[in-house]
């Protein structure tokens, strides 16, 4: 196992290394005073870290701003955000993070967030997966899915968010651009994005779960496995699974977020 240390104070990041270290003494860890030094070991050495353990408040590149260059250069990273300030970890967890822990860091929060980030992986099947809890993410075999259009992944998610039901672009688009305001050019952009959906889903084979007539789009529920329909479906090993995150990147999802935390709380 791969694993970052990024931390601009050099005691803090000590710290943080000897945590890892004892947490999993498999490890091989890399240490990083700046964000952008660890982001060129993944974009110009070819580095895939299995996990990074990140500070959020950094000179040049912060936490956040790291996770979403992280997460375009290498999907399959886990990142964990590591802070003192609590506000600072709900904001990460809202929006990019795997998991977060408070400072001063010890071996304990580590070892909990190896832990539950083993757990996601146990449970991702071979063939098509897609994981919704935390960020939204798609599998095949295993390995990420790429998207060559962040917005062609972001439809088929608010079709995975549907539940199967069909949408009409009308719907889609006022959810996904709710500013827009030029509808025959939203609808333009739309038509390309299916195409390129199609396209991605048909080049692992895949393409018949997506359904489209007269202008309305669907996916088909029964052939898409994911953490999102076992939990509706009451799987309760998929329900132990979920901690509040819920297709984190996208604010659309907030409603879906809320059901299933009610749906937890109320057992």
């Amino acid at each position: 196992m791969l694993i970052f240390a990024i931390d601009d104070e050099p005691i803090a990041l000590a710290v943080l290394h000897n945590a890892i270290a004892e947490a999993v003494p498999v490890a091989s860890i890399m240490d990083f005073p700046l964000g952008t030094d660890a982001l060129e070991a993944i974009q110009k050495q070819g580095l895939r870290p299995d996990v990074v353990f990140s500070d959020i408040r950094m000179p040049q590149l912060d936490g956040l701003a790291l996770a979403a260059r992280i997460r375009s250069a290498s999907p399959a990273t886990k990142l964990v955000f590591v802070t003192a300030y609590s506000e600072y970890a709900l904001k990460a967890i809202q929006l990019r993070a795997s998991g977060y822990v408070m400072k001063p860091v010890d071996a304990d929060a580590i070892r909990e967030e190896i832990a539950n980030i083993a757990v996601v992986r146990a449970v991702m099947p071979n063939g098509l997966w897609v994981r919704c809890f935390g960020n939204f993410e798609v599998f095949w075999n295993r390995s990420p899915l790429l998207f060559d259009r962040r917005q062609t992944k972001e439809l088929f998610a608010f079709l995975i968010d549907r539940e199967g039901g069909v949408c009409t672009s009308e719907e889609i688009i006022a959810r996904l651009w709710e500013s827009e305001t030029n509808m025959a050019a939203a609808k333009d952009r739309l038509r390309h994005l299916v195409g390129d959906l199609r396209r991605t889903l048909s080049s692992i084979g895949m393409e018949d779960i997506l359904v489209r007539r007269s202008g309305r789009l669907a996916i088909l529920r029964d052939r898409v496995d994911c953490d999102f329909f076992r939990m509706v479906d009451g799987d309760m090993e998929t329900v132990n699974t979920f901690t509040g995150e819920y297709m984190a990147q996208y604010s659309w999802a907030e409603l879906t977020t809320g059901r299933l935390v009610f749906r937890i709380q109320k057992g």
